[in-house]
């Protein structure tokens, strides 16, 4: 398994689109082959930045995403809009177990 983790930051005047371009990626992403989660959420306090966390099988099942029509239209709603700062990270190796 891996992670995918990290946070994305929009313009203001664009939060509105990237949250409907989230659920919309959310809900075609969970229908995937290898997708055990896919989150999004803004973070409280900042509106404008969103908090992403995916769980995926394998590597090929997160390359297979990158290659969606729905990771497309994506990526130019983001273009659109203007992203103002990306971190994301990939998480790899470990077995998930319960904290505490």
């Amino acid at each position: 398994m891996l992670i995918v983790t990290g946070v994305v930051e929009v313009a203001e005047e664009g939060v509105a689109r990237a949250r409907d371009a989230a659920l919309a990626m959310v809900a075609e992403t969970m229908k995937e082959q290898g997708c055990l989660a896919y989150e999004f959420s803004q973070v409280l306090g900042h509106a404008n930045r969103f908090r992403v966390y995916e769980e995926w099988q394998n590597q090929a099942a997160l390359e297979a995403h990158f290659a969606t029509p729905h990771m497309a239209a994506f990526r130019a709603v983001l273009a659109d809009i203007g992203v103002m700062s990306s971190e994301i990270h990939r998480v790899v190796g470990g077995e998930k177990q319960p904290l505490g």
